[in-house]
């Protein structure tokens, strides 16, 4: 289940910090999953969010000696990969298709009528490009306790910030979210 790989394995990283690749391999392949979800959910580039990865288990390797071995690797991993999606962004928009499928597809197409799965279509896109809006501290909040179901507290631990904190984030991105899309035409804003 999820917490497996929440809890922290302190053999594994002080086996890294031996230089033990094949520990390297298991916290790759236990990690690697989420970390992804995170580059492409803020990228929305399956190609950016395997580079994402791949340089921030690389990362990893190069830092094992500072990393702590009795917490968890994976809020520092998705900090570094917040990091990364964010360098590579820079000052630009994000691309045409930020929050993936992958994310959107959390609601299940299933056997919808032709004419309503098209409407759905439309309804993901328009938010996917007001999620594309927010600035990037709105959009990790977003990322991370919407897409990754995480609690509010591993929303924190991970972006560094108080729990507090990451409410008013959420709270502040859904209402400019709310405010966009009523503006969307796209999206019967033209009531």
């Amino acid at each position: 289940g999820r917490s497996r790989g929440h809890r922290a394995d302190p053999t594994l990283v002080r086996r890294m910090q031996a230089d033990d690749l094949d520990a390297f391999e298991e916290l790759f392949e236990r990690y690697r999953t989420p970390i992804y979800r995170t580059a492409y959910g803020l990228t929305g580039d399956r190609h950016v969010g395997e580079e994402v990865l791949q340089d921030t288990f690389a990362r990893a390797w190069q830092r094992r000696s500072t990393l702590n071995p009795d917490v968890s690797p994976l809020p520092w991993l998705h900090r570094v990969a917040l990091n990364l999606c964010y360098s590579r962004l820079g000052r630009r928009r994000l691309p045409s298709e930020p929050i993936g499928e992958s994310v959107m597809a959390e609601v299940r197409d299933g056997a919808v009528e032709p004419a309503e799965r098209a409407e759905r279509q439309e309804l993901r896109s328009i938010v996917r490009d007001r999620i594309a809006a927010l600035s990037p501290k709105h959009q990790s909040v977003v990322v991370l306790y919407y897409l990754h179901g995480l609690s509010l507290l591993e929303t924190a631990t991970i972006l560094g910030i108080r729990v507090g904190t990451v409410k008013s984030r959420l709270h502040y991105a859904l209402r400019a979210l709310r405010v966009e899309l009523e503006r969307d035409r796209r999206f019967g804003g033209a009531y």
